[in-house]
This record gives structure tokens, sequence and C-alpha cells, in this order.
């Protein structure tokens, strides 16, 4: 019975010791580090080296009292000229269908929800059934989708893009 006891012993103990051990592993900093995941993803399907690296240093450039009701989004130099970039954290697509003109767009398919992942050939692409919105006007190209996504306010000052 000694041998039970001490096998069982040492697997509660071993037990306990591990969930201890598990309760700080988790990243409850706060800081959205843990989010990094999608930060790559959301300049690399579409376009850009760094259309999520402009955020956070952004703000100052734009203006001194615009910097604390808008966020800067992007350079005009990181939206390519007939394509565009999708910012996931921020679910929005920005556009340039021509040069110098430059839309937005809810990054969020209006047919079953799922977030856009393309833009190519003139369209915003849906990973998830097919559906292709024009970049010009956000007009389904190619369904399912029935409606267009929705377009988002943004304004262009200088060569900054900010949300609002």
């Amino acid at each position: 019975m000694t041998d039970g006891s001490t096998r069982r012993s040492m697997l509660t103990t071993g037990t306990a010791a591990l969930a201890a051990t598990c309760v700080g592993c988790g990243n409850h900093s706060g800081n959205g580090s843990s989010s990094s995941s999608g930060s790559p993803t959301t300049g690399s399907p579409t376009t850009g080296p760094s259309a999520s690296g402009s955020s956070p240093s952004g703000p100052s450039p734009s203006g001194p009292s615009s910097a604390s009701t808008e966020k800067v989004l992007a350079r005009t130099s990181e939206i390519p000229e007939g394509s565009g970039t999708i910012f996931k954290d921020q679910k929005i697509v920005v556009t340039q269908p021509t040069a110098g003109e430059f839309k937005a767009f809810s990054a969020i398919c209006t047919h079953m929800g799922c977030t856009v992942n393309r833009v190519a050939d003139g369209t915003i692409d849906c990973p998830c059934h097919g559906s292709k919105f024009h970049i010009a006007d956000g007009a389904v190209a190619h369904g399912p989708a029935a409606r267009p996504l929705p377009a988002e306010s943004i304004t262009v000052s200088g060569n900054s893009i900010t949300v609002g």
C-alpha cells in the first residue's frame, strides 16, 4: 500500500506543480502582443511590407489636433495603384483605383461575415465562398454576396491616410 500511496502522492503533487506553473504561462500584459500573429498577414496577402507597421508611429505626423480623434492607417505610398491593402485589425480595406484616388471599405464580406483576404486584379476577394468586390466602389463583382462592401470614412492629408 505504501507504493500505491507514494505513487498517488507523486502524481497529485506533480499535477499540482504543473498546474501552478501553467498559470503563469498566459500573456496578461494587455499590450496586444498576443495578436501579433495577425499583424504580419495584415499586409502580406494584399500588398505590402508595412501595412500594419505605420499605425503605432503614425499619429504624431498627422497633425497636432487631429491625432486624438483620427488614427493614421497608412501612407499613400503604401497603397498600390489599381489595387489596395487590407488592414485586418481595423477591419478596413483601402484601395487606390486610380492614381491619387483612395477609397475605403469594410473588410467584412457581406455574404457570411468572413474577412476578405486579397486585393488583386481590380477586386477585393473573400476566401470563404469566392465573393469579389470592385475596388472602385465596393460593388459585387462576383457572388454569392448580394450586397456591396460598406464604405468606410477615411481622410487623405498629405501622404497620410487616417480613419474617420
